[in-house]
């Protein structure tokens, strides 16, 4: 029979399945959207219930398209959006409240309070972060402190916190598994990523009870087996990864200085360190880019909240396009920006500022300025967003020749270009797109036993294009002034 990996990977405004032959081959794909939720200025929520029925939909599918296939699945991965923040009854495996989202902002006052006790400095050096409402400890202590049921599921111990892998595994093992792995832990503000443990003292601060966290594992390790009752069939769950980090894996960035930029709702660059936390002294984070026998990889990251994001909300909100692959054509048909520039902070800014409380704004609209003028400034905004996090890199020493890159926006050849153009990067696109699914499903083959080492996956990984800087120096600087200009007049 021939054998197959299956990923589901489980994003922001959609929930994938994926089936893989085990040379890294697409062969199935299943992908449903789901409702994102607004409830108040900066909120941002998924129903729990939707995910998971989402994730069970497409994962059925696949499973019965192997079998069309006459094949066999070995083996499953799970990557998800990460810092997303769920509570549930242990008892019933009903969510307590809705999924808070990793763009959620409501903690952003509380963390004003912890960084005004000075606790910013021994949080970083502990976690790799900074204290911001984009990790999942300020939105763990909202939940504890606003939904009144979960005070008597906390004395009766019968609440459980997961990021959404956890509430993943949790739900297709029938609730016999509350686990994490170490990339997702690494992005709670709770782990300690110096000793791989949850760590007590953050805890103690915030009040949170060690006892709803998760057991944290491997990347590619043993997360139970499928309940047969539940999907039709016991599948092993091999391997867990926050989804920025399989993308990394996806992409075979296992050298220390390798570097991937993943163009999804948001965007996100990892370089990998090695066994070395490197801190940034220009707003990068430290994570952990994966975790092997027991043994942290480590990374450096740069966070963009807006990125596909921003396509999304001119197609559902401002209604001025039918579908993200208009957006090339309409880049293209213009000869320049005319001077408009969109800085997309619907949800705050990421790195290099982390200021929740900044909102987008749009410069330089004339009357010559239209729709166009718009959807380009969009597509332009992630380059420019991109070439901040560069920037931050290089001004702590790190000097990247090549960027690989990979997400739903890089299919845009013209965006492509841009990026390249405005970072100064060769920017190389493989040939699968799906890196984060194929990170995980290949981390999933590598834990049963189908690859032998970390070199043999690197093989699966095959070039698609390079996109090598045209631009000349003097435009390239002033669309960049331009770029700083919005982002001094956003950040006042």
């Amino acid at each position: 029979m021939k054998k197959f990996l299956v990923a589901i990977d489980q994003g922001t405004t959609s929930t994938r399945a994926i089936l893989f032959d085990v040379k890294g081959n697409v062969k199935f794909t299943s992908q449903l959207e789901f409702k994102q939720y607004f409830p108040k200025n900066g909120w941002v929520e998924h129903n729990p219930n939707e995910i998971w029925l989402t994730t069970l939909k497409a994962l059925r599918k696949v499973i019965k398209k192997a079998s069309d296939l006459k094949g066999n699945i070995i083996s499953l991965g799970i990557t998800n959006q990460r810092e997303t923040t769920i509570l549930w009854n242990k008892k019933t495996g009903k969510p307590i409240y809705n999924a808070i989202v990793w763009q959620d902002r409501r903690t952003q006052a509380y963390c004003e309070k912890l960084k005004k006790r000075k606790y910013e400095k021994n949080f970083r050096k502990k976690t790799g972060l900074f204290i911001d409402p984009y990790f999942s400890a300020t939105k763990i202590k909202w939940i504890l402190e606003n939904v009144k049921n979960s005070k008597k599921l906390l004395k009766s111990n019968n609440l459980l916190f997961g990021t959404v892998d956890t509430f993943l595994v949790w739900k297709l093992t029938k609730g016999k598994k509350h686990l994490t792995e170490a990339t997702n832990a690494s992005r709670t503000m709770l782990f300690n990523i110096n000793n791989n443990k949850w760590d007590k003292e953050i805890l103690r601060k915030l009040n949170i009870p060690k006892n709803i966290l998760p057991e944290v594992k491997n990347s590619a390790d043993d997360f139970g087996i499928t309940n047969k009752k539940i999907i039709g069939k016991e599948i092993p769950i091999s391997a867990v990864l926050g989804d920025q980090q399989a993308a990394a894996v996806g992409q075979a960035c296992f050298e220390k200085g390798s570097i991937k930029s993943t163009y999804g709702t948001g965007a996100f660059v990892i370089m990998n360190t090695g066994s070395k936390k490197i801190y940034s002294n220009n707003k990068l984070l430290t994570t952990i880019c994966y975790r092997l026998n027991e043994k942290n990889t480590y990374a450096l990251e740069g966070s963009i909240f807006i990125a596909g994001a921003g396509v999304q909300w001119l197609r559902d909100k401002v209604k001025i396009i039918n579908n993200a692959y208009e957006t090339e054509k309409i880049a293209k048909s213009k000869k320049d920006n005319d001077g408009v520039y969109i800085v997309p902070a619907f949800s705050g800014m990421g790195a290099p500022y982390w200021r929740p409380d900044v909102r987008g704004l749009i410069m330089g609209l004339t009357r010559n300025s239209d729709w166009k003028s718009l959807v380009r400034a969009v597509v332009e905004s992630v380059a420019y967003q991109s070439y901040d996090l560069f920037n931050s890199m290089k001004k702590d020493g790190l000097k990247p020749k090549i960027v690989k890159v990979d997400g739903g926006m890089v299919s845009n050849n013209w965006f492509s270009q841009f990026l390249s153009d405005i970072i100064n990067l060769n920017v190389v696109r493989p040939r699968v797109l799906e890196t984060t699914a194929l990170g995980v499903a290949l981390f999933a083959g590598y834990q049963a036993g189908e690859f032998k080492s970390l070199n043999e996956i690197k093989h699966i990984w095959k070039k698609d294009r390079v996109f090598s800087p045209k631009l000349n120096k003097s435009l390239r600087n002033n669309l960049l002034q331009g770029w700083k200009v919005a982002i001094r007049k956003t950040l006042a």
